[in-house]
């Protein structure tokens, strides 16, 4: 039977999470996560500030006779692009990465220039094999499911896995964060890493063989990288205070960046995967987790975030725009995508995947958190 429909109390979070639960309050389970999960790993205080004080100091003296000391992924989002500012005043020497999945808005190119230029950065561009990419993303879109970025987002850290182990970087700096993004229910979608996930789909709907797209393993990205080349993910946004509006802020007034006007806006397929396929196809929008998330975080009032969500998704103009250039570069007509949009959705439970090793390699990375302190691949 379908659920009554229903609201957090506390966040934006409501039924169209199919896992969500509430409490006598209307509390939902995503606050009781945040404040049992989340908050004992996040520091946007003093206290955060000296742990990563300890942190790149261990980064600096260990890879003081190298070239990098660490490397970092640049898509010209906000999330990214603060950091480097912030890499920058820790006195870190990157190598940074930027991978072209074929999306790449004009405005990317240009804010990706500014932060490398002000940085004075080198900067290595893995482009990926267009015709591949699209036949993975044609594959994706023909499976149904509701996760659309895998694609773009197991070649990004594929890529970036490999350039590491290429110049022997062991420290991997990323933009995630608590603050904007600690909320995000676990129904709408799966690892983008599970890389046998991704072969049965474009094995089910593909037409070419993959020869170039980069992609990693379960035992590369559970064993290889963090036990045996010893690389960490260290989230440096999670040891500062970090509010998205001001982050913006300083990256206009320092090195000109410009604003996208929406989280992830900086990829034309995302942003029209996140705000047209996903509502339309499924009832999700990402709009909900995102601003729950700094709700908790305490950047902006439950008031401002549905008054943020009475907003329409999109510009009737722009969704024109960006419909007719993703169809027509993916190779749909337009009918062959709106049939697709009507056909019945699935999961990535329907293909083969990784799931139950996944979900076994949490359990373990939980029990050595509990028993250690902490998890022994990544800095919170």
């Amino acid at each position: 039977m379908k659920r009554p429909y229903q609201m957090c109390t506390k966040t934006v979070m409501d039924t169209t999470d199919p896992d969500i639960w509430f409490d006598e309050d209307g509390v939902s389970n995503h606050v009781y996560y945040f404040e049992n999960e989340v908050k004992p790993r996040w520091f946007p205080n003093e206290e955060g500030k000296s742990r990563l004080a300890q942190i790149v100091a261990g980064i600096k003296s260990e890879n003081a006779d190298n070239e990098y000391d660490c490397i970092v992924g640049l898509s010209g989002g906000a999330d990214s692009s603060y950091l480097a500012l912030k890499i920058k005043e820790l006195g870190l020497r990157p190598l940074v990465v930027h991978v072209d999945g074929g999306w790449n808005s004009e405005l990317s190119v240009s804010n990706i220039e500014k932060i490398v230029n002000y940085c004075e950065w080198d900067l290595e561009t893995c482009v990926i094999d267009w015709p591949e990419m699209r036949d993975l993303q044609v594959s994706f879109i023909k499976s149904g499911i509701a996760n659309q970025d895998v694609p773009q987002d197991h070649a990004f850290f594929a890529a970036l896995y490999s350039y590491a182990v290429q110049n022997k970087i062991k420290y991997v700096l990323s933009g995630g964060n608590f603050a904007t993004e600690c909320i995000f229910p676990k129904a709408w979608h799966h690892s983008a890493m599970d890389s046998r996930s991704l072969k049965s789909i474009h094995h089910k709907y593909g037409t070419i063989k993959l020869k170039y797209f980069p992609t990693v393993s379960f035992l590369q990205y559970y064993f290889y990288f963090p036990f045996i080349k010893r690389m960490k993910v260290v989230r440096p946004l999670n040891f500062m205070p970090y509010r998205r509006s001001d982050a913006i802020r300083e990256l206009e007034e320092t090195i000109g960046w410009r604003n996208y006007g929406r989280k992830h806006g900086e990829s034309v397929f995302t942003k029209f995967f996140q705000n047209y396929y996903l509502p339309q196809r499924f009832g999700y929008d990402k709009r909900k987790p995102h601003l729950s998330s700094m709700i908790l975080a305490g950047e902006i009032s439950r008031a401002e975030a549905l008054r943020e969500l009475e907003k329409p998704l999109y510009d009737e103009n722009e969704l024109k725009e960006d419909m007719l250039y993703v169809t027509k570069k993916l190779g749909f007509s337009k009918e062959e995508f709106v049939n697709l949009m009507h056909e019945p959705v699935r999961t990535y439970a329907d293909f083969p995947s990784d799931e139950a090793k996944y979900v076994m390699m949490k359990k373990l990375q939980s029990f050595i958190q509990n028993l250690f302190g902490k998890d022994l691949a990544s800095y919170s």
